[in-house]
């Protein structure tokens, strides 16, 4: 007889590594996800080695990654008078066994998904149905209810219950009914892409301003022939008296309706006011998290990505974390079996570190450097060892990527987190 599903809410990129995972170790799934039609959405994120680590053990390839996104090959911080804060190689170039990549979120959604099916089977992913509760039973094994796009609910019985489903997670509420609101410190930021020509390595990560106002600026494809790629850009603004703003996701944005917070940022290597104009989509969107809780976990149900540890965008790991959560709870499945042992030893693994995490990234992570110098000197310097020394500099960005999990000595000397060929016994 063949074991309860895992059932997992939510076809984001989280659950889809989960589900990946769990297709890899043997363990029975179904993924509930509102939407009726996945399509390509978002602009561009960032998948650190740890993370890319973890996919190449999925089976997926440098080669399915070249086709949605590029290896990053430098990580630097500009100030507000464009002369570098910090700069340092990222991915292969410093060091590391494994890339470091800007991708176009979107695609490297449906990618992850089109590996599922191709895998699992299409009937592993059920469309147009969201979790919206559940309750622990008697037995150990665990109870969703489901909510179908034609306005019908069913109930699903399962081993274990993922939470995969996001900042405004059902699977979270059921769990802290009583959890503050979503957290916005007042920070806005215009997402956008733009073809034009790469900065410096062609291949960098770089944040450009102040506390108050930055930009993030990186290549999501390689360069054409044309000497262009598509660059995925983020203007961010924080506002002192802005009032209260709704708290959902991406809504379309006119580039004339904030352009003007960036008037003047030109430099002989980029013309920022250039770069937004030239805009081929934008989007608006608060800078949004949660304040973490004390554990992940209830009985046979869990949370992972989003639903655990919405974080700001500033360490560019939100991506990544998640697919850490997938391969750490797939790790733990192969120890205790899809029961809430494996819970109980995820949730101890990460819920405490994760956590420190997400404050650490609310207080502007490895950003936080730019809030130094603008304290240091108002964000205008000569030179920058006068400001901020250069061992300061890089002890700062050490202690970010040993949190953030990507200290390099520490990766690449790590253990598999699933050996290769791990089956759940049947």
């Amino acid at each position: 007889m063949q074991q309860p599903s895992v059932l997992i809410a939510g076809g984001g990129i989280g659950g889809l590594c989960l589900a990946l995972t769990l297709e890899q170790i043997g363990v029975p799934f179904i993924v509930f996800e509102s939407v009726t039609e996945l399509r390509p959405l978002g602009v561009g994120i960032n998948i650190q080695p740890n993370a890319v680590r973890e996919l190449f053990d999925l089976g997926i390839t440098a080669a399915d990654l070249d086709d949605v996104g590029l290896p990053m090959r430098e990580w630097a911080l500009v100030g507000r008078n464009g002369q570098d804060i910090y700069a340092e190689p990222r991915g292969l170039d410093a060091g590391y066994h494994w890339p470091q990549y800007g991708v176009h979120r979107g695609r490297f959604h449906m990618m992850l998904y089109d590996k599922l099916v191709a895998r699992a089977g299409a009937d592993t992913v059920r469309l147009g149905a969201r979790v919206t509760g559940y309750h622990n039973n008697p037995d150990g094994t665990v109870s969703a209810t489901i909510e179908h796009a034609d306005g019908h609910r069913s109930e699903q019985h399962g081993a274990l219950l993922i939470g995969a489903d996001g900042i405004h997670s059902a699977v979270r509420a059921r769990m802290h009914p009583d959890q503050p609101p979503i957290h916005w410190g007042g920070a806005v930021m215009w997402r956008g892409t733009t073809r034009a020509r790469p900065i410096r390595t062609g291949a960098s990560f770089v944040g450009l301003g102040g506390s108050k106002q930055r930009m993030v600026i990186y290549p999501i494809t390689p360069t054409d022939s044309d000497g262009f790629a598509t660059i995925n850009w983020i203007a961010e603004v924080a506002f002192e008296n802005a009032g209260d703003r709704p708290t959902g996701w991406f809504k379309p944005a006119q580039v004339k309706d904030f352009i003007h917070h960036f008037a003047g940022w030109s430099f002989d290597w980029l013309d920022v006011p250039e770069l937004l104009a030239g805009a081929e989509i934008s989007y608006e969107n608060p800078m949004i998290d949660r304040d973490p809780v004390t554990t992940w976990r209830d009985g046979s149900v869990a949370l992972m990505g989003d639903a655990a540890h919405a974080m700001y965008p500033t360490g560019s790991n939100g991506a990544s974390q998640a697919i850490m959560d997938a391969r750490t709870l797939g790790a733990m499945m192969l120890t205790h079996g899809p029961t809430a042992q494996a819970l109980a030893a995820y949730d101890t693994a990460l819920c405490g570190p994760v956590s420190e995490l997400v404050l650490r990234n609310r207080g502007d992570g490895p950003f936080g450097l730019l809030n130094i110098v603008d304290a240091r000197c108002g964000g205008e310097f000569d030179n920058i060892d006068d400001v901020v020394p250069a061992k300061e500099r890089a002890t700062f960005m050490a202690n970010y990527k040993s949190a953030a999990g990507f200290a390099i000595d520490a990766l690449n000397s790590a253990p598999a987190t699933i050996a290769a060929g791990a089956k759940l016994p049947t």
